[in-house]
């Protein structure tokens, strides 16, 4: 008990530390390129969504979507210097610009209709560490000029873009793009109070994304066909998750969401969505064995999600889940076979995952008798070289219990509501003023900061229902967990709103990142910025109030919309 009180207590001192020095270098900046002040906020291209909420479907509804992909990889990656989003550190010298490509950076776009008069919905997500709400707004932008010139009449209901928090893409945030060069530059500039401040993301590469991200939104609006959808869920077990450093947060989402659109006319491609949560991060991380500097450009687990998928003769759209600390486990699919690279985990983890998703309806025989999903060959070799390293190979369809797919009925309601934040984190204050994030900071009238971001509730058919989050939600926040409690938190106190479950009283599936990247979100009872094993995300986040706001956002969304 003393261990503990001590631990606490330096925890504290260290968090008086943190905001003591660097709140004091933040008060000493001046406000960034990208401040402005709060009443001349901007709401423009922000989507409210669904006009009217249904609680059926409408007269003669149906389902129409549209599928796009583009690749975002940057061609001329040897000629110009890129850098990953996601690792910085002594390993790599502090310097991750990339040096070889291993597969693709991607974006998966769905258009969305249950042409009930409400409009098209549409969903980006793109392979990166994340995407600020301004970017999300330019690529609203071009997007709304394509389709103003080419489909006047179009109907738009909602453009969601989100990111699947892969580590090993190109950093569409700036904060791992040359960043201490760019701070000395970025700090001098903000010492003489002019100049030009250089970009946090890559402002080229940005622009570049954004229109082809704009291009695919058109194609996959102009691809929509009419065609049936159908769901099917099931709880996968823990093994391919692993609660790595907040030991606070209990609830763990094990489950693994698939929506089939399957088009009327047989000749179109049917579309696969799918949902889990974990961390796309294992590529990036560099080696001490020689193998790997971790500079490779590798879309990490998604792509070989999506490449086992196409395989199979499916588009793939893929939503990542509530991720805060909570990374892929890649012991149910490695069981010890030799990888002399970081991203064959990847790689590995992909690929069974996604013969998972194929097979979730299916049986044992059935998934036995699919060389896609039982490779044999494949099977008995790394059997073989698992015991080699004297480990045991598991089988991940053995014993596998298939489960019903329901179908959906056309009905699409979604809602966004733009919620402001207050910036408490010196870090991130710090960050803002250098201009090292491209981020729209507000300056209110009692000297404090804040920044807009945006929620999102969403129901297709009366069977699924998603809560859209800004960051890395805690999923203790969305289930309930020990961390709301006064006995399992840092400051012994309670977590004062229920999670998101009991809030709109059914089963959620959350997608995070959802137009916007602002770090993690974590009960406010338990925020403590000074202890770094179990509480890092704090210092990655945009203050103590984040989670608390967040839930009472949607409280105020229930409310409004009566469901």
């Amino acid at each position: 008990m003393a261990d503990l009180f001590s631990s606490k207590q330096f925890a504290r001192f260290t968090e008086k530390a943190i905001y003591k020095l660097l709140g004091g270098f933040a008060d000493s900046l001046n406000d960034g390129p990208s401040f402005i002040n709060a009443a001349e906020y901007d709401s423009r291209y922000f989507y409210e969504g669904s006009k009217k909420f249904r609680k059926n479907p409408s007269k003669n509804s149906f389902w129409s979507l549209g599928y796009a992909i583009k690749d975002l990889t940057p061609y001329d990656y040897l000629e110009r210097d890129y850098y990953l989003g996601g690792y910085l550190t002594p390993d790599n010298g502090f310097n991750n610009r990339i040096q070889k490509l291993i597969d693709k950076m991607q974006c998966r776009i769905i258009a969305i209709d249950d042409n009930s008069g409400n409009g098209t919905s549409f969903f980006a997500t793109i392979d990166c560490i994340g995407t600020g709400n301004a970017h999300i707004k330019l690529i609203r932008r071009r997007f709304a000029d394509l389709i103003k010139y080419s489909h006047p009449d179009a109907k738009i209901a909602s453009v969601n873009v989100f990111s699947t928090h892969a580590h090993s893409c190109v950093d569409t945030q700036g904060l791992w793009t040359d960043t201490v060069s760019k701070f000395l530059h970025n700090k001098k500039k903000n010492k003489k109070g002019k100049g030009t401040y250089l970009d946090g993301a890559d402002s080229e590469f940005m622009n570049i994304l954004a229109s082809k991200i704009a291009e695919g939104l058109l194609e996959a609006y102009e691809n929509m066909v009419p065609g049936t959808l159908t769901l099917a869920k099931k709880d996968i077990g823990d093994n391919y998750f692993n609660n790595k450093n907040r030991k606070s947060a209990t609830s763990l989402v094990t489950t693994i969401t698939r929506l089939i659109f399957t088009p009327d006319d047989e000749t179109k491609t049917p579309t696969v969505i799918a949902t889990i949560g974990a961390h796309p991060d294992v590529a990036g991380l560099p080696t001490s064995d020689g193998h790997g500097t971790g500079r490779d450009l590798c879309g990490e687990y998604i792509y070989y999600m999506g490449e086992t998928v196409n395989k199979a003769g499916y588009n793939f759209m893929f939503f990542n889940g509530a991720i805060c600390a909570i990374y892929m486990s890649c012991g149910a699919s490695d069981d010890g076979v030799t990888l002399a690279h970081r991203y064959e985990k990847s790689v590995r983890y992909g690929i069974e995952l996604g013969r998972i998703l194929l097979s979730l309806t299916k049986t044992e025989d059935e998934i036995r008798a699919s060389k896609l999903l039982y490779d044999e060959e494949e099977i008995e070799r790394d059997t073989k070289d698992a015991e080699k390293n004297g480990c045991k190979y598991s089988l991940w369809c053995e014993n596998w219990l298939p489960v019903k797919e329901t179908s959906v009925k056309p009905l699409l309601n979604i809602r966004l509501k733009e919620v402001r934040l207050s910036v408490t984190n010196p870090l991130i204050e710090i960050v803002g003023k250098l201009n090292l994030v491209s981020y729209k900071v507000l300056r209110e009238n009692d000297g404090t900061y804040s920044v807009v971001t945006e929620i999102g509730y969403m129901q297709i058919g009366k069977e699924l229902n998603i809560v859209m989050v800004p960051g890395e939600f805690c999923a203790d926040l969305l289930d309930g967990g020990e961390s709301l409690k006064a006995e399992s938190s840092f400051n012994n106190t309670n977590f004062p709103y229920p999670p998101l479950t009991e809030i709109f009283g059914k089963e959620l599936v959350a997608f995070g990142l959802a137009n916007d990247a602002i770090g993690y979100i974590v009960p406010d009872n338990d925020y403590i910025l000074g202890e770094f094993a179990n509480h890092y995300h704090e210092l990655i986040g945009i203050g103590k109030h984040a989670g608390s706001t967040i839930i009472k956002a949607f409280m105020e969304m229930r409310s409004e919309l009566g469901v």
